[in-house]
This record gives C-alpha cells, structure tokens and sequence, in this order.
C-alpha cells in the first residue's frame, strides 16, 4: 500500500485488504476480582511490523468521514468475537465498544448497532457503548435523544474519559448512562497523590448517588486497585489485570480464568 496516497485512501484500503485487528483487554469486577467482559480496541498494523498510534488514525477517520465503515466493521467484529467466546467458554460476557463523534451522530447508528446485532446473536444487555464527555456535551440534546434509542434496545451506555472534559451536572444528571469512567490520568498517582484520592473518592462517591456504576481506567498497582475497591469502585481495567490482546491470546486469558 503506497503512503503516496491521501490518508483516507489509506484507510479505505486497508478496511478492504483486512489489515485492520482488534484487540481486546479484560474488563475485571473489583468486588470478586473476576474478568467480566472486554473493552474492544482498533489496532492498525503497519508494514515494519509497528502499529500506527490509534489517536493519529481514529482521528483522520473522523475528520474524513471514513469513521463510519470503520466503526461499523469494529462493532460487528467484536460482538460477534464475544459471542463465539460465549459459546466457546459457556459463561456470559460483555462487551464495551467506543463510539466517536461522528458515528454517535450519524443517522445510520441504530440501524447499524441493529444490524450487528442480529447477525451475532449476543444478548443487548451484554453490550455497552462508550463515549466521552466532549461528544455527550457537542449537543447535549440532541445526544440525549440518540443515548435514549440506545438504552431502548436494551443496551447500557458508559461516560468514558470522565472528568477530563466540560460535562455540565446539570446535563450528567438528565444523560441516560449506566456507568462513568474514571480517566487514568486521575488512577495513575494513587493512592499516594492525596488530590487524586480525592477527585477519584469524590467521582466514586457522586455517580453511586445519581445511581451509576464506576469503572476506573489504567489501573496498573495492587494498591491502585485496593484503594478503588474500598471507595466502592465495581470495575477496572488495566495493565495490572491485561494489557490489549489480540483475539487468540485473550481468549487463553479468558479460559485460564474460568
């Protein structure tokens, strides 16, 4: 594939070559310490056997529009990965999957997530989509509609990177989501930076009383995840439980953990 070519061409090619992958890391329930689903993860393999940064061309993507074909080949290929490991292992899982902006916004969202879930068979409740503080906010009302057509085919919705954007209270209280993400730039110094204990006490203890359930990113140190569990953090992701895998070698993770 020439790098002569404009980034889009780029992509679009290698959408169609398959060179595309996802990788998968373990999602972990702090309360039995067991792995209970997987955050799906766009990689793009490149020809010195490197990876292109995600941020560089998820963020072309988007600027090009390509962002739609690509997030609709991610959103079927993970659930129909998790749903052979369902049949695979014999025990439920689920699955996060990340929605940029132009894709929330998209008009062919639903019939995309409908579609993908029809073909793979994987329970809706099993599927949760994520999407960050600035998309949620671009157009607060019109978010809170597509976040209720979500929610009403069964699915749970996760305010990821949270506290590191503009979220109004006023709108995180009316926004139709199950979980917030805690950013690991506020995981990475605990517990012995005593400001992040406590903006990561105070998110913790904010979301369990507008009824939402935490899940803190980054988690790398035993202590990280001790002190998350006594705050009454239920999940957690992170270097300390599995960095990203590719699909073989997440699912020996995965039977290893039965």
């Amino acid at each position: 594939m020439s790098y002569r070519l404009p980034m889009h061409q780029r992509l679009a090619n290698a959408l169609s070559y398959n060179e595309f992958r996802l990788y998968y890391q373990p999602v972990v329930d702090l309360r039995s310490g067991s792995i209970i689903g997987v955050e799906a993860l766009c990689r793009w393999p490149q020809r010195d056997d490197s990876f292109a940064p995600p941020e560089t061309f998820i963020s072309q993507a988007e600027t090009s529009g390509f962002i739609i074909q690509l997030g609709d080949w991610v959103l079927r290929t993970a659930l129909d990965q998790v749903r052979a490991w369902e049949r695979e292992l014999g025990h439920r899982l689920n699955v996060a999957v990340n929605l940029s902006g132009r894709q929330f916004l998209h008009h062919g969202l639903m019939r995309s997530i409908e579609d993908a879930v029809r073909s793979s068979g994987l329970a809706t409740d099993a599927i949760e989509f994520e999407i960050t503080e600035s998309v949620a906010m671009h157009n607060a009302e019109d978010s809170i509609g597509i976040m209720r057509q979500i929610k009403s085919l069964g699915m749970d919705l996760a305010l990821d990177d949270f506290g590191t954007g503009y979220s109004s209270l006023a709108y995180l209280k009316r926004f139709p989501i199950d979980k917030l993400k805690i950013d690991k730039a506020f995981v990475r110094d605990i517990p012995a930076d005593g400001n992040d204990l406590a903006i990561v006490s105070a998110i913790i203890s904010m979301a369990h009383a507008l009824g939402l359930e935490v899940q803190a990113e980054g988690v790398e140190t035993a202590a990280q995840a001790e002190f998350l569990a006594e705050c009454g953090c239920e999940y957690a992701q992170g270097y300390l439980y599995g960095r990203a895998l590719p699909a073989d070698d997440l699912a020996a993770l995965l039977a290893a953990s039965v």
